[in-house]
């Protein structure tokens, strides 16, 4: 019988022993050793379906290149099927096939058809998924478990015709909650028969899934409440970061902190992706609360709302007080990370039960205080509690957060402390093997 994989993974073989309790002998049974553990990693033959894979910067992508990755290393046969880069620095094609330990990746053709558009990214979603349903026709004898992303928002509906066809059991990797965020962001009325249709599609996915990831207990609840018979499969796993990469530098030794001249001010970063349901606003007037004092914003990335946050900053005349800085290739994360005295992660009110931001992970990685900005009942409250690395915020509460910034800057004991405090918790609980050995362990669970 399965029992607690995670604990298999760690334990180490032990002689055989006998012990006397109440005058009865009894045997220590023993459980499977490393060798055995390795062999029961070798069984699971895993594809992985997911459009976006390095060399693309987007964050699904560049986390998934990692947890395969590791569980390659562990043993774990493992075919990738993705797309062609779409987000890429400085290449739009990468082999069609790559190989890496235990790992295959097998590149399909992009499509990026109004791919800045809502209406363009879903029609290459359902091409990239056409494209996928090819691969697993070819490769289905040679798999026994599937983990689909929703990465399109469409990969799920394979994983139940997969299953539906081939009895291949999937594991959901559920990154974000459609259609609920559609209907968030406007794109589709609540009671329109596209969501009637979605949600209908979802039980039937969810129901036939072995397995359900979601990465945060608020994501857990509003899977139940729109599928309560599901509860016993969904699992919590977190995002991660690699604690090798990103490390702790002070700003005086970072180049590029000295590249973009921030090493004598106190900096505040946004690091990633400015979307549709990342709170920017609250983060704009907590600049204009602060548009006369030594304080510096650094927005790194891109999105929908990176050309519309400039505008602003641009007719409030904000200038001196933003710097906007492009995406940064992998290499280059450590020092952008870590060339602040703060760091901002943001959730729109609404959204806080469908999507999960990646870039927390990094920022605790990187040793700074952290500054949430969130609805009340957002799970990264109880997060940043538990870490103690910084504060929470409402949406709209900028004079708070100016406030927070203002004490920040006065106090820079309070600043390396937080910034400890945050990477001792990553540490113990969001390092890449911490998390690639939960996502072990769900995986094994679905092929049994």
């Amino acid at each position: 019988m399965w029992q607690n994989f995670f604990q298999r993974i760690i334990d180490v073989d032990v002689p055989n022993k006998r012990v006397k309790k109440n005058k009865v002998t009894t045997s220590i049974a023993l459980k499977p050793t490393l060798r055995q553990n390795h062999q029961i990693q070798k069984s699971i033959k895993l594809c992985v379906i997911t459009q976006f894979y390095p060399p693309d910067y987007a964050a699904t992508g560049q986390l998934i290149e990692e947890l395969v990755r590791n569980l390659g290393r562990y043993g774990v046969d493992i075919d990738v099927f993705t797309g062609q880069p779409g987000y890429a620095f400085k290449t739009a094609k990468a082999p069609s096939v790559e190989r890496y330990y235990q790992v295959k990746i097998k590149r399909s053709r992009s499509t990026q058809i109004w791919s800045n558009r809502i209406r363009g990214k879903a029609l290459n979603g359902v091409l990239f998924t056409l494209r996928a349903a090819i691969h697993i026709l070819r490769i289905w004898r040679d798999r026994n478990v599937l983990l689909v992303t929703t990465a399109p928002p469409f990969l799920p509906i394979l994983g139940y015709f997969t299953h539906l066809l081939f009895r291949i059991p999937y594991v959901c990797l559920l990154y974000d909650l459609y259609p609920d965020i559609a209907i968030a962001l406007g794109v589709v009325a609540k009671d329109h028969w596209v969501v009637k249709c979605w949600r209908f599609i979802n039980k039937q996915v969810w129901r036939s899934a072995k397995k359900i990831v979601v990465l945060s207990p608020s994501m857990k609840q509003q899977v139940i409440e729109n599928c309560p018979e599901v509860a016993d499969k969904i699992s919590v796993i977190h995002s991660w970061a690699n604690p090798n990469l990103i490390t702790p530098i002070s700003k005086k030794n970072n180049w590029f902190a000295q590249k973009y001249n921030l090493v004598n001010k106190f900096t505040v970063l946004y690091s990633g992706n400015m979307g549709r349901c990342h709170d920017i606003d609250t983060i704009l007037d907590t600049a204009k609360e602060l548009q006369n004092e030594p304080i510096q914003f650094v927005c790194v990335g891109g999105g929908a709302k990176r050309q519309e946050l400039i505008e602003e900053v641009n007719r409030l005349g904000l200038e001196k007080n933003f710097v906007f800085i492009p995406y940064q290739e992998k290499k280059n994360l450590p020092y952008s990370l870590t060339a602040c005295d703060l760091s901002l992660v943001s959730v729109n009110a609404g959204f806080e039960h469908l999507v999960a931001p990646s870039k927390l992970y990094s920022a605790l990685a990187a040793g700074r205080p952290i500054a949430v900005i969130s609805p009340e009942h957002s799970y990264l409250k109880q997060l940043i509690a538990k870490a103690k690395c910084g504060s929470t915020f409402n949406n709209k509460n900028s004079y708070a957060l100016a406030k927070f910034i203002r004490k920040l800057n006065n106090e820079q004991q309070l600043v390396d402390s937080m910034g400890k405090a945050g990477r001792k918790y990553f540490q113990s609980n969001f390092t890449l093997d911490v998390i690639s050995k939960e996502y072990l362990e769900v995986i094994y669970q679905a092929i049994l």
